[in-house]
């Protein structure tokens, strides 16, 4: 059924539209990265970066889609309202404010996004400053100034065209995620690291005619990534499924006989969340510090760079925290008891209420324990395998996870919709209802 529905997607017009305008705003942020901000040098900037390979800069770029690497308008991609959205989300712990408006519904939900967005042009302009400051003292391997006329002038420009063009990305990631397919914002990230695979190929093709890359080499990296997007795929079906029975119930004069259901626990229910909250955060002082010609800056620099012992604790530290961070504020254990308590359901075994509560907390935290070493495993082991075979930084774990965890989601969503349309022509005049 559902080969035959995806064979059908642009047999419904609703589904139709909102896949056409999905790819319209995909196109639209792949055009605006290749728009640079004035007062560059580009042949010169494309100088420095080609001596940046395996550094924390390189892994940046990957995830603008190369609009670091040419310091385009979205040089700064999504990261500044990822990284305001989870400064906001831990504030809301922390302010009794905030967490008030949390419990408000969609009105506090309107007000927390509109101060994560204050919050995304905030950190964008203190990173456009950096990278201007940054710029300025830079040359080029071949000793040519990547900005050939320094001043205010330019800073206040770069800061003004940088933080305008992640405002614009919001707006872009907001109207997928309300009028498209699948969550904006990943699939902006998914954009950019998708339009790399082109150039990454091509330099791999270079590395093995120069002798740098070993036909074997590449073969066991290619193996190896194969590997990798099939544990992907296993690890994101994976789930734990408790039992749930419900008790016999009396409607009217009949009784009718208590069903048994069950509870769908995900393995990794925070999906590509942590890689890229974590990422997030060690990019945004790493980016600024890279662009800082100072001999203090560029070890620590060199010191966060993928592949090193500090980069890989901390972001192995972030994503489990993330893991349980995110799964927290996705998953209440309580309500999901008191709502099964309500509705007459218990777990064989678990008296209903708090102990039912209690139980599926610990279960949860136990899986989650497992999904945060798969993503921490993914993410970081190809990267160590990579360094070893010398091929492109960009067939990293990271990368691999969040094109096929995005691809797995949107594409669920799109099996949504299908159901949803089949569902409807049982109900006559039934028509399908986007998201509001």
């Amino acid at each position: 059924m559902a080969a035959d529905g995806f064979g059908n997607i642009f047999k419904l017009p609703e589904l139709k539209k909102r896949i056409i305008f999905t790819i319209l705003l995909l196109a639209v942020y792949r055009v605006g990265a290749h728009i640079p901000v004035p007062g560059i040098d580009g042949s010169a900037l494309a100088d420095f970066f080609s001596q940046m390979r395996g550094s924390v800069l390189q892994f940046f770029d990957m995830f603008s889609g190369g609009a670091l690497r040419r310091l385009t308008i979205f040089a700064l991609g999504i990261m500044p309202y990822i990284s305001s959205s989870i400064i906001i989300q831990l504030l809301t712990v922390a302010v009794p404010y905030l967490e008030k408006l949390k419990k408000e519904g969609e009105h506090g939900q309107r007000k927390i996004t509109q101060y994560t967005r204050y919050g995304a042009v905030a950190l964008a302009s203190v990173q456009g400053l950096g990278i201007a400051f940054g710029l300025e003292a830079m040359r080029s391997p071949s000793g040519a100034l990547i900005v050939p006329e320094p001043g205010w002038g330019f800073r206040i420009l770069t800061v003004i065209t940088l933080a305008a063009g992640t405002s614009f990305i919001m707006w872009l990631g907001e109207q997928i995620t309300e009028r498209g397919v699948g969550n904006g914002i990943s699939l902006i990230i998914f954009a950019g690291i998708v339009a790399e695979i082109p150039s990454a190929l091509i330099n791999s093709i270079r590395l093995l005619q120069t002798g740098e890359l070993t036909p074997i080499a590449g073969l066991i990296a290619l193996a190896l990534m194969v590997a990798v997007v099939g544990v992907i795929v296993f690890m994101e079906s994976g789930q734990r499924r408790i039992p749930i029975q419900y008790a016999r119930r009396m409607v009217g004069r009949r009784m009718y006989q208590g069903q048994t259901s069950h509870l769908p626990l995900k393995i990794n229910t925070s999906g590509v969340i942590p890689p890229i909250f974590a990422s997030a955060l060690i990019m945004f002082p790493a980016t600024i510090v890279g662009f800082i010609q100072n001999p203090a800056m560029q070890k620590m620099a060199t010191l966060l760079a993928p592949g090193t012992l500090l980069h890989v604790v901390l972001y192995v530290g972030l994503i489990i925290f993330f893991c349980y961070f995110y799964t927290a504020v996705v998953f209440n254990p309580s309500e999901v008891a008191e709502n099964m308590k309500k509705h007459g359901g218990f777990i064989p075994g678990i008296r209903p209420g708090k102990p039912t509560g209690e139980y599926i907390d610990r279960t949860l935290s136990r899986i989650t324990l497992g999904g945060a070493g798969y993503l921490a495993l993914v993410c970081v082991l190809p990267d160590f395998m990579i360094k070893a075979f010398n091929i492109p930084f960009y067939f990293g774990g990271t990368g691999l996870l969040i094109v096929v965890g995005v691809a797995m989601d949107t594409m669920a969503q799109v099996e949504s919709h299908l159901v949803m349309r089949q569902y409807g022509g049982f109900i006559k005049g039934g028509k399908m209802r986007g998201r509001q």
